[in-house]
């Protein structure tokens, strides 16, 4: 007899990308989503998301499971008397500088031994944490290639198709690695059942992440730091060869000499990667423009720190990194998360 019982699925992160994730989990049938929404939460909640996605269609007044399941904070499995979760998608901005971490975040609804974490995010390095705090789980990667924005809350514009490299971190808790890369294939399943995105087996988990990191720890954050978009920093006299290249070269190095073969053309790939006449803001500047955090820790600070423990010189990598550093403290001292001291008054 065939099960019918449906993955139970927690989603933190109910933007741009976790919306689409949402989305094509519910639609294929075999995953049931509870979505904690923070930002959008109220408008959601009251109307539901407006959708316009080139894999699904059109929606407005879209709930996860008829939005019965759509939440503000992580469920406490315990202190409710919950089921367990058997899958725990996020798909949040990871800022390890900016409290609640990632895993206190999640930790009241993670069941030992039986929850697997499925990582959308981006940047290197991020499953440590997840590792350290839940030894006896199970953590997967996600590499997320889509243009997914969300310009007013509740909101989502999903332009270029969907595309997902999915695979496994292996805990080195777990002795059972085949366990790992099979719990990945039936996730593979359940958010690809539907037929309307290409996910897919990734069985290089580092390559893909450093191959990302070449946009990534560059570009993302230079339109951040230069208030120009993919284009305009193409358009910008010398801001490629001067700025760009000698950043991606570093990287690029960085990741040869830990055994991750990259193509010779990779770096003009990403440089080109979107098309001129769309004027695209990557999402570090996004969050910047909006007063948001940004997450430059894994995407530039992790491949900084890589590179310094195999000696490789990253002269440009570190002024963008120092740069990021100083625009979030701005934005820290915004929130009040840092205080300075009053001004002298002469």
């Amino acid at each position: 007899m065939v099960s019918t019982k449906k993955a139970n699925v927690l989603l933190l992160g109910g933007g741009a990308v976790g919306a689409i994730a949402a989305l094509n989990i519910e639609a294929g049938g075999l995953g049931s989503v509870t979505a904690v929404l923070r930002s959008n939460f109220k408008v959601v909640e009251k109307e539901g998301y407006t959708i316009e996605s080139v894999d699904h269609g059109n929606f407005k007044g879209w709930r996860p499971t008829k939005g019965v399941h759509i939440v503000n904070s992580v469920p406490d499995v315990e202190r409710e008397s919950l089921p367990p979760f058997d899958y725990i998608v996020t798909t949040t901005k990871n800022c390890p500088d900016i409290p609640p971490s990632l895993v206190s975040l999640i930790a009241p609804a993670v069941t030992p031994g039986h929850t697997t974490i499925v990582m959308i995010q981006n940047g290197l390095n991020i499953e440590a944490p997840l590792f350290a705090a839940f030894p006896t789980n199970m953590v997967l990667s996600g590499v997320s290639m889509i243009d997914s924005h969300e310009g007013v809350p509740g909101t989502i514009h999903h332009e270029f198709a969907d595309d997902l490299l999915l695979g496994t971190f292996h805990n080195p808790s777990l002795k059972d690695p085949e366990r790992e890369i099979a719990t990945a294939k039936e996730f593979i399943k359940i958010y690809g059942n539907a037929g309307k995105t290409n996910v897919r087996l990734n069985d290089n988990v580092p390559y893909s992440r450093w191959r990302k990191l070449i946009f990534n720890a560059v570009l993302n954050p230079l339109c951040a730091i230069l208030g120009l978009d993919d284009a305009r920093i193409r358009l910008a006299g010398g801001a490629v060869e001067g700025l760009v290249r000698p950043a991606m070269k570093e990287v690029f190095e960085t990741a040869k000499r830990l055994g991750h073969e990259l193509d010779e053309g990779i770096m003009d790939t990403m440089i080109n990667c979107d098309p001129m006449d769309l004027y695209l803001k990557p999402s570090m500047q996004v969050d910047w423009e909006k007063g948001n955090y940004i997450e430059f820790e894994y995407l530039v600070g992790e491949p900084l720190r890589e590179a310094e423990k195999i000696g490789v010189p990253t002269p440009n990598l570190k002024v963008i990194y120092e740069i990021c550093k100083a625009l979030q403290w701005r934005t820290k001292e915004a929130r009040g998360l840092v205080t300075v001291p009053p001004k002298r008054v002469l």
